[in-house]
C-alpha cells in the first residue's frame, strides 16, 4: 500500500480523491453507495448568502460525451445549511469542505465569515464564476482584477484553507491563477465548467431554458488537462485538478500534469462508487510502478 496522502496548503488529505461541487450533493445522499471517509475531501453543492430557487427547466442536458447543465447553484442559503446540514455532516471522517458562491462581493464575505466559524469544516472552494450582477453580469473569475479582488476580500475573513475555482472561460487561465495566488489563495481548482449549449433541431428552440449552460464529462478532459499542466507551471500553490476524469488512468494523468489532488465531477451520477475505486487504482499504479507515495508522481511528466 502506497502512501496517498496529500497536502493542500494546511489541509491534509488521505487520498488526492475529492468530490466536485454539485455533483455529490451534502455526501450523505451517497453513504449507501460508498464509505465517505475513504473519500480524501468531499467538496458539497454550491452554497450562497441567501436562498436560490436555481434556473427554470429544462436545465440539463445530454451531449457526446458529457452533460450540460445549468441548475443555477439551487440551495436554501447558508443560514439553513449551518442550522441543518452542518449538524449531519459535521462527524463524517474526512474533509467536508463548502463551495462558496454569490453575485456581489459581499455575499461571498457574508457566507464565508459565517462558515469560518464551523469547527469541522477545514476548508471552502470559492466558485468565482459566478456573474458579477453589479458589473453588468460579468463573472468575477474572467478577469485578473475581479478575481483578485474577490478573493482578497474573502481572504480577511477567511482564516482556514481558501480553494478558488477557476473557469476554463478566459483567455489565459495562468493569468487568472497567479492573480487569486497574489491575492491570497492556499490553493486552486480547475476547471469548472465550459460554457456550451444544445438545440432541439426537431423544435428549432434551445434545450436548455437558459441557452447556454455548463458542460462536462469526459470530452473535456483534454482541456482541462492543459489548463492543469500549463496553471502548475505558472504558481506555487497546490493545484487541483478536475474535468472529465472518469477512471483511475484518468486521475492518474492529471497528477502527472501537476495537480496534487483531483475532483471527480460527472463520473459520480455514472457510478457513485467511483470515488473509491480511483483510489484504489491510483495505489495500484503506485505499487507496479514502484512508487512509495503518490507525491512521487505529481508534476511528474516527462516531457
Amino acid at each position: 500500500m502506497a502512501d496517498l496522502s496529500v497536502n493542500i496548503g494546511n489541509l491534509k488529505l488521505s487520498n488526492p480523491v475529492m468530490t466536485a461541487s454539485g455533483t455529490f450533493g451534502y455526501g450523505k445522499e451517497f453513504e449507501d453507495f460508498v464509505d465517505l471517509e475513504k473519500i480524501g475531501g468531499i467538496i458539497v453543492k454550491g452554497t450562497t448568502l441567501h436562498r436560490r430557487e436555481g434556473n427554470p427547466y429544462p436545465r440539463m442536458a445530454e451531449t457526446p460525451m458529457g452533460m450540460l447543465n445549468a441548475v443555477g447553484l439551487q440551495n436554501k442559503g447558508v443560514d439553513y445549511f449551518i442550522s441543518e446540514i452542518y449538524p449531519q455532516i459535521k462527524d463524517i471522517r474526512t474533509n467536508m469542505i463548502v463551495n462558496v458562491s454569490g453575485s456581489a462581493i459581499e455575499d461571498y464575505v457574508q457566507t464565508a465569515e459565517k462558515i469560518n466559524a464551523l469547527d469541522a469544516i477545514p476548508a471552502i472552494e470559492l466558485n468565482i464564476s459566478c456573474p458579477n450582477v453589479k458589473q453588468g453580469g460579468m463573472a468575477f473569475g474572467v478577469t485578473a482584477s475581479g478575481a483578485s479582488e474577490v478573493v482578497k476580500a474573502v481572504r480577511e475573513v477567511y482564516k482556514k484553507t481558501l480553494i478558488v475555482k477557476l473557469s476554463p472561460n478566459v483567455t489565459d487561465i495562468t493569468e487568472i491563477a497567479r492573480a487569486v495566488e497574489g491575492a491570497g489563495a492556499d490553493s486552486v481548482s480547475l476547471i469548472n465548467t465550459l460554457l456550451g449549449m444544445a438545440i432541439d433541431a426537431e423544435k428549432r428552440r434551445p434545450v436548455l431554458s437558459t441557452i447556454t449552460g455548463g458542460m462536462s464529462g469526459a470530452a473535456v478532459k483534454p482541456i482541462a488537462l492543459r489548463m492543469v499542466w500549463q496553471v502548475s507551471k505558472a504558481v506555487k500553490i497546490p493545484v487541483i485538478g478536475l474535468g472529465g476524469i472518469m477512471n483511475w488512468k484518468d486521475a492518474v494523468e492529471f497528477l502527472l500534469a501537476g495537480a496534487s489532488a483531483i475532483q471527480i465531477g460527472t463520473a459520480n451520477f455514472i457510478d457513485p462508487a467511483i470515488t473509491v475505486k480511483v483510489s484504489d487504482g491510483i495505489n495500484d499504479y503506485l505499487d507496479r510502478h514502484g512508487f512509495t507515495s503518490v507525491k512521487d508522481i505529481i508534476g511528474g511528466l516527462i516531457v
